[in-house]
């Protein structure tokens, strides 16, 4: 369990376009076979938002397929820090195969680290293991968002008003990413979507896909208010990069001090040694009613975390006091998201925007698998969104719901609630037996789907080498 929150510098401006994808139909579906489409057209265009993991992982697959895939940020770069992320079992790892980022992000796994857990002496009560957390790969979410930036991108604007001449980039993977920018209403006709920004000149795109998060900005436009989707699990997770003011050896090893609702992380990810600025990172977990703040308010968010962890034991204080200092603030409730259907008319949803659960359910893995399954079946529905929508539900539906479930219990595993159930989680976690029963069954759900192999079925092999 990780977390960072340093910011990376924006990419220079530029002004290009994606290369002309192909104009050839993709093939469509007859009982099981693939058949050629009655004649060309144009490639079709998809607006995707949100250029964290689940957008540019469908963009790569889009692009791959003869779509022509845009991707709006309302960062205005890259964010930096964040998480560590992981990866478990055969779909996640197979998906990533395909996609030709596994090597890539095997060079820069974190390797997961072991968390100690301690008491208010500092003596330690409980172990978890690196694979505990850190899956069969692990990495920190910011260098995942930049493998999957640098494997689809060809355009990257900082002003979207200057969007309306672009420059062609000859030979460039076909995604355009618009940084600082955000959808701010959408209108479907019979012929595409009318999207305005808030910052960018209006466009219209055949598809809209609102891979941006918890919070989704396209669902809430297109689906309706977030409290309709969204479930506060009674938890809220923190985490921030230790500031240089705090003390050289409040992070010399990592662990972990909990009392009932409560616990603080502190460590570094050797991953992170050659940043000088890099001091070490914090990750907290505490149980609490759903808070009336303004989530975009860091100041807020710094308060209701000081008075969380007021009168804690261990060096918790001085841990918490830190956030004062830091620079970039990690700061979500722990929620859970259930909507009815992931699409409607030539809108749709992907990753935590459709099945998000913000700890503890897969949601990256989850996301770049929904990505793959997503994008192969608008490419083998012949121009019918409808049925490809649906036929993504239904292939990822029950996969997603029964990885979520492991967001609705990562609260009470994290901070549980009692004395008498911490005692009882840490007897889990000191026992070979139980660790191997659960590692085991988050290997069952993460490979319990079966993927078909669409580079195969559409004659599109992994690119030897994709960015000429």
């Amino acid at each position: 369990m990780t977390h960072g929150s340093t910011t990376t510098p924006a990419t220079p401006a530029t002004t290009t376009t994606a290369a002309p994808a192909t104009t050839a139909m993709p093939p469509t579906r007859e009982e099981g076979t693939l058949t050629a489409p009655p004649a060309p057209t144009r490639p079709r265009t998809v607006l995707i938002s949100g250029a964290s993991i689940a957008g540019p992982a469908l963009a790569y697959w889009l692009a791959r397929y003869g779509f022509r895939p845009t991707v709006v940020e309302v960062a205005p770069a890259l964010r930096g820090g964040g998480f560590a992320v992981d990866f478990r079992g055969a779909a996640h790892l197979e998906v990533l195969q395909r996609m030709g980022v596994l090597d890539k992000i095997r060079q820069r796994r974190t390797a997961g680290s072991p968390m100690t857990f301690i008491d208010a002496e500092g003596e330690q009560v409980a172990a978890m293991p690196p694979e505990f957390a850190g899956g069969d790969l692990e990495i920190l979410r910011s260098e995942l968002s930049r493998i999957l930036y640098d494997h689809t991108h060809s355009t990257h604007h900082t002003h979207p008003t200057d969007l309306a001449h672009p420059t062609p980039t000859p030979h460039a993977p076909s995604t355009e990413y618009l940084f600082g920018d955000t959808v701010t209403s959408l209108t479907e006709s019979a012929d595409g979507v009318h999207v305005t920004f808030e910052r960018g000149a209006p466009r219209t795109f055949d598809l809209v896909i609102g891979a941006d998060g918890l919070h989704s900005t396209v669902r809430r436009l297109a689906f309706g208010p977030e409290e309709q989707f969204v479930s506060h699990l009674g938890y809220y997770v923190a985490g921030w990069d230790l500031p240089t003011t705090a003390a050289p050896d409040l992070a010399a090893r990592a662990v972990g001090y909990n009392e009932p609702g409560r616990l603080a992380t502190v460590g570094r990810v050797p991953r992170r040694a050659d940043d000088p600025t890099y001091g070490g990172e914090t990750f907290c977990v505490f149980a609490s009613e759903q808070l009336n703040h303004d989530r975009r308010d860091p100041q807020a968010q710094r308060k209701a975390l000081t008075q969380a962890y007021e009168g804690a034991g261990w060096r918790t204080t001085e841990l918490i006091g830190t956030v004062w200092d830091a620079d970039d603030l990690y700061f979500d409730s722990i929620s859970r998201v259930d909507i009815p259907t992931w699409s409607t008319g030539r809108i749709a949803l992907l990753g935590d925007a459709a099945y998000g659960a913000t700890v503890g359910g897969m949601g990256t893995g989850s996301a770049i698998v929904g990505a793959y399954v997503l994008a192969g079946e608008l490419a083998t529905a012949a121009g019918d969104h409808r049925q490809a929508f649906a036929r993504y539900e239904e292939k990822l539906r029950p996969y997603v719901t029964r990885c979520q479930e492991g967001g609705r219990g990562a609260g009470e595993f994290l901070a549980p609630l009692t004395q008498e159930a911490l005692t009882a989680r840490n007897a889990a976690l000191n026992d070979p037996a139980t660790l191997t029963a659960m590692l085991q069954e988050g290997h069952e759900i993460s490979a319990a789907i079966s993927l078909d192999d669409y580079p195969s079925l559409l004659n599109t092999p992994t690119p030897t080498h994709p960015h000429p």
